[in-house]
């Protein structure tokens, strides 16, 4: 099948803005956007009710998904907007699809009331179980919050981008993920910054004597390793401005931070073929409840 960005609409906010952003990204990447909507199987006695019948439920799944890419169309002219409607469980048919995209971008609602996404079941389970890219974008996302402020300080689109934002373990360093990073800002022309969290060793706050010089020397060691993993990569690509960030504290929350100045945040989740189900990693996880930048989830080995 030819590439494509597959978004998961369901009518609500939030899966429409999902698609407004995979029509910016499908721009970027000169791709067509493909829009699955999911209908889940109706009981017999409601499908028979008067206003459930077989025609009803048609004129609505077909209503959704004709309107959305008729709006993309006309707002995006270029884009090639095609729709598929597709009956069962939306995280088995959302996984499915996902195997014939570059990109699969699905709607997350909003801020939740400790300031971050919520990720629903079916979000979750399609980023834990699919091994394509899996964008996450909040309801209310808006092209303007990807770029900066113009010269009067008013958000707009034709501003340049804000920097691309990569979390990155330098313990357990994946290539895939780092060069999808760095491909995402040479798309849009702007930096890439790059940010590792590490956690001082639990003996460090208990007030030693050489603790100041303990922290200053794993605090050097965690720069040098993360210049180490990125210094093939800047020369791979030398037109992408890179700043490295190596930061004593919980990676997620340094992450969520960071995603405040960023136009797209990138982190890995490693594939783990295991008997009790797939896992999205506690860092992975807590970046998508508490980003409110979109979030892209790369799968790696």
């Amino acid at each position: 099948m030819s590439r494509t960005i597959m978004v998961g609409l369901d009518g609500s906010s939030e899966s429409r803005a999902a698609a407004e952003w995979a029509a910016r990204e499908a721009k970027l990447r000169s791709l067509p956007v493909r829009l699955v909507h999911v209908r889940e199987p109706v009981p017999d006695p409601l499908a028979q009710a008067p206003l459930l019948g077989a025609e009803t439920q048609q004129h609505w799944s077909e209503q959704i998904p004709r309107e959305t890419a008729e709006g993309l169309r006309s707002r995006h002219p270029g884009v090639d907007v095609t729709t598929v409607h597709v009956e069962g469980r939306p995280a088995d048919v959302l996984v499915d699809a996902a195997e014939d995209a570059d990109l699969l971008v699905l709607g997350s609602r909003g801020m939740s009331g400790v300031g971050g996404f919520v990720v629903g079941s079916v979000g979750q389970a399609v980023v834990a179980r699919t091994d394509a890219p899996v964008v996450l974008v909040r309801a209310g996302e808006q092209a303007t919050d990807e770029h900066g402020m113009d010269p009067a300080g008013i958000p707009s689109a034709a501003t340049s981008f804000r920097p691309v934002l990569l979390g990155l373990d330098t313990r357990s360093p994946d290539n895939t993920v780092i060069a999808f990073a760095f491909d995402e800002a040479a798309r849009r022309d702007t930096a890439l910054r790059v940010v590792h969290g590490w956690n001082p060793p639990p003996y460090n706050i208990y007030g030693l004597s050489d603790g100041v010089s303990l922290y200053d020397e794993l605090t050097r060691k965690n720069a040098e390793e993360l210049s180490d993993v990125l210094r093939p990569w800047r020369h791979k690509y030398p037109a992408v401005e890179v700043s490295e960030e190596a930061r004593a504290g919980g990676a997620a929350s340094e992450l969520a931070k960071a995603s405040r100045e960023a136009s797209l945040v990138v982190v890995g989740r490693r594939i783990r073929r295991s008997p009790f189900g797939a896992h999205i990693g506690h860092v992975t996880h807590a970046v998508l409840h508490h980003a409110t930048a979109p979030v892209v989830v790369v799968a790696h080995e």
